[in-house]
């Protein structure tokens, strides 16, 4: 059984208990009012079960997480960690912060309320995800990320065949520059996989850049629009972007940190249907 503490903040003032727990915990409500009821939660010292408990700022918030719950909110893949930061491979389907995401799953797999995420991959976006536990770790990590001192490379499956085999991609983005660096793996007349570097860090920069030279990634309805989907791109069920390595110098210790997340099983499967190396 695990011991978790959270202090409430100015944010958080009024919240009801049961929400603040669901939020944090990345539970749903259902599952963290089963917290209240089996008499696992501590506010300031004392137990309460009062799902709609008011919180102030400043409130020490402590959980006994049962087995169930625990396991609920356990599992994700650490590709790497240690005192300051962590890095996952996260899976599609998840959000890297907010209720019931990464982050929250996160701070209970590891023991750790401080942790968070110094950047975010898309919700269907797989791989390397990046964390820190404890703020000064964030503050530098996110400092490393706005000198472009963090090196990441994606694989992605786009639609039809981009026949450079190395292109860049430098094109605004929402106003603001933008480059993607691009290089073929293999093509066929359907589709290409690639690997993109990212010079800058934008939202949904390889998505957007690709689409913008009529290649969007396989599977993306949100930018793949106004082209004629094939039945079996049809059958995609998510973006074909896998966010495969991510380098960089640790930045509280004397090393180099390379991480590798293997492409996932539908990413795979994806190029065997095509084809694709």
């Amino acid at each position: 059984m695990q011991r978790l503490q959270f202090r409430v903040r100015q944010q958080d003032t009024g919240a009801p208990l049961w929400s603040f727990l669901a939020r944090q915990l990345g539970l749903s409500g259902r599952k963290a009012k089963n917290l209240l009821d089996q008499r696992c939660v501590f506010v300031n010292g004392s137990r309460i079960w009062m799902a709609r408990h008011e919180l102030d700022p400043g409130d020490h918030v402590e959980v006994l997480m049962p087995g169930d719950a625990e396991r609920e909110a356990a599992s994700l893949p650490v590709l790497y960690r240690d005192d300051d930061l962590a890095v996952i491979n996260k899976p599609a389907g998840l959000l890297t912060n907010e209720a019931r995401s990464a982050e929250t799953r996160l701070r209970i797999q590891m023991n750790c309320p401080a942790l968070r995420a110094v950047h975010r991959l898309d919700r269907d976006t797989t791989g390397c995800l990046l964390f820190a536990m404890h703020p000064e770790a964030w503050t530098k990590l996110a400092a490393l990320f706005a000198e472009r001192k963090i090196k990441k490379q994606y694989h992605a499956i786009a639609g039809g065949r981009i026949v450079e085999r190395r292109r860049r991609v430098d094109s605004p983005i929402d106003g603001q520059h933008a480059v993607t660096r691009i290089a073929v793996v293999d093509a066929v007349r359907e589709a290409t996989h690639l690997t993109a570097d990212i010079e800058t860090g934008r939202t949904h920069q390889i998505r957007k850049h690709l689409a913008s030279i009529g290649h969007p990634v396989l599977g993306d309805r949100q930018y793949a629009t106004g082209r004629e989907l094939s039945s079996r791109e049809r059958n995609i069920s998510r973006h074909m972007l896998h966010a495969h390595r991510i380098e960089f110098d640790h930045p509280l210790a004397d090393r180099k940190i390379v991480c590798i997340a293997p492409l996932p099983r539908d990413f795979v499967e994806c190029l065997r249907i095509y084809r694709l190396a």
